[in-house]
């Protein structure tokens, strides 16, 4: 059963242009994982510094191993100085 992810994030507006370089090396890294079949970054129009992270994956195995992937560790730690707040994450499966 595929795994639907929406992930919040919130960056503080001073780093706002290395939090969106972060977010894109994360986007390009992932779509390359078997199993990922979508993974679009989307910024909200009314609120700056935040994004959000559109994501599909084939199966919840899929998203457990991205889970452990070097550029997602890579990510979280370099974008961990510059969140305004916790990251908020939403799993759910698609009902229609």
């Amino acid at each position: 059963m595929n795994l639907y992810i929406v992930a919040l994030f919130r960056f503080k507006e001073n780093h706002l242009f290395d939090a969106i370089e972060l977010l894109k090396k994360l986007v390009i890294e992932t779509r390359k994982e078997e199993g990922c079949l979508q993974y679009d970054l989307i910024e909200d129009r009314e609120n700056k510094g935040t994004f959000f992270l559109i994501e599909l994956w084939e199966t919840e195995e899929h998203h457990h191993l991205h889970a452990g992937t070097e550029h997602l560790f890579t990510f979280r730690q370099s974008a961990a100085p510059l969140m305004e707040s916790q990251t908020e994450v939403y799993r759910g499966a698609k009902i229609f």
